[in-house]
């Protein structure tokens, strides 16, 4: 009878402890990691870049930099052989193939949004653009296509036209461009000369030419040009970014956005802005 009471008060004890353990957490180590990566990854990340053009492409201001730093030679190079302005070969090259991130760039190496035409005889693929699956060409990789780029700006007589413009000009060439039909989007100039003058491509071609360049910083140093009719509006300056003129005025660049309509970020000189 001893012995079974005093089984009976160990087992009891046994099943004491174990029932007010605690248990044991095996993701907090993982969890800390997966913490970790975020907090680097959104300080890596920068200001996001809406990009719209073939498809609507969301990167950083980091992916664009970078996609200039990786074809920026490229570029050069045809802007020397076949005299194409290298700030508007990488303005576009950023517009249409989402600075590298855009479906026709990831899925055909076409980083200029070009259609096959009647004279293409390369690999193409189906895209939705202004019709639905229309033909893109498509290339082995990206340096083919900008210098089928080059190749389809110089020998078609329409853009004839262009290589009559001084070579640093690059509005005239963004907007010659909209006139001569490569895009059909009338906003296609004011883009092209905005990414020029954020990311301040006009060097490339300042190297190419041997002239001496001002960055664009440097350029839009003047003061605030308010209209003298009505101080809650501000009218864009060479330079500006949304994000620029948020930090000028203290205002968050959503509600600039939201104020005065905008879609994305682009902006062009003139433009009057609601800031109040």
């Amino acid at each position: 009878m001893f012995k079974k009471s005093l089984l009976l008060f160990i087992a009891l004890t046994l099943f004491s402890c174990h029932a007010t353990k605690s248990p044991i957490v095996t993701t907090k180590k993982s969890a800390s990691k997966n913490t970790s990566y975020s907090q680097k990854n959104r300080k890596s990340k920068g200001r996001n870049e809406v990009i719209e053009s073939t498809s609507r492409t969301v990167v950083t201001n980091d992916v664009v930099s970078g996609y200039v730093l990786q074809y920026k030679d490229i570029a050069m190079s045809n802007m020397k052989t076949y005299g194409i302005p290298a700030s508007i070969i990488l303005a576009q090259g950023i517009l249409e193939s989402g600075a590298g991130r855009g479906q026709l760039a990831e899925n055909a190496n076409n980083h200029f949004g070009i259609k096959c035409h009647a004279d293409w005889k390369g690999d193409s693929v189906r895209h939705d653009d202004d019709s639905s699956q229309e033909c893109f060409r498509k290339y082995n990789k990206a340096s083919e296509s900008y210098r089928d780029h080059a190749l389809f700006l110089t020998g078609k007589g329409r853009y004839a036209s262009l290589f009559e413009l001084d070579k640093d000009d690059y509005k005239s060439w963004a907007k010659g461009l909209r006139k001569a039909g490569y895009a059909t989007d009338p906003k296609y100039p004011d883009k092209l000369i905005s990414y020029i003058e954020r990311y301040d491509l006009a060097r490339y071609d300042a190297q190419v030419l041997g002239t001496k360049y001002t960055p664009m910083e440097n350029q839009n140093s003047r003061s605030v040009n308010f209209s003298s009719r009505n101080d809650d509006y501000y009218e864009v300056q060479k330079g500006d970014t949304l994000y620029s003129i948020s930090k000028k005025y203290n205002v968050l660049v959503e509600d600039l956005k939201q104020k005065n309509k905008l879609s994305d970020n682009t902006l062009s000189i003139g433009q009057r802005l609601r800031i109040n």
